[in-house]
């Protein structure tokens, strides 16, 4: 009797909570964070351009120079870079693609970067799904040289974006520091 008497207590107590939850809106979306929620250190961003009809987009995560000196710095030339933060920096292409001097397939890819004080490599990598710093070279797909500029003023956050699109063709944008890393894109 007594365990009948707590199990109908329990059954009431679950009913009448799940009517009153029934009732309630549901904020918990529309709820600002907490002041003390910090910004993301290097939040997530995205590059896309659309190419003979087809999309390539990039998702990375942006890194701040917080004065420090990153490339060729923190981040050493001659050392293999995630381009980024976080997660592996992916491209994701509709299109088959002339990058640099390398043919890449339509599909899903990780981007990493080889910086040198001469001449950066960009490379296209098969390996995806995994933490920036998880490289695999034997996963390259090929590496291709990058053209220089120097910016004319500092930038604080990295980024990178399509530039100078044209039809078929774009540039693909490294930004960080005083350093701009590009290289040509063409969809086949």
């Amino acid at each position: 009797m007594f365990f009948r008497s707590i199990a109908t207590l329990a059954c009431t107590a679950v009913l009448a909570t799940a009517s009153l939850t029934a009732q309630m809106p549901d904020r918990m979306n529309d709820m600002p964070a907490p002041a003390s929620a910090k910004p993301l250190l290097s939040p997530a961003a995205i590059a896309k351009v659309t190419l003979s009809g087809k999309q390539i987009v990039i998702h990375y995560n942006a890194p701040s120079l917080r004065g420090r000196k990153m490339i060729g710095g923190e981040d050493p030339y001659g050392k293999v870079w995630r381009t980024g933060a976080n997660p592996a920096t992916t491209l994701i292409t509709k299109a088959n693609l002339k990058v640099g001097t390398l043919d890449v397939a339509a599909g899903t890819y990780t981007i990493y970067t080889l910086p040198s004080p001469d001449t950066w490599l960009l490379i296209i990598n098969k390996q995806t799904g995994q933490w920036g710093t998880v490289y695999n070279e034997n996963q390259d797909l090929g590496r291709t040289p990058m053209k220089s500029k120097t910016l004319p003023a500092s930038q604080e956050k990295m980024s990178i974006s399509f530039e100078h699109t044209k039809r078929n063709s774009t540039e693909l944008h490294v930004k960080w520091g005083t350093i701009d890393e590009y290289v040509n894109v063409t969809a086949e």
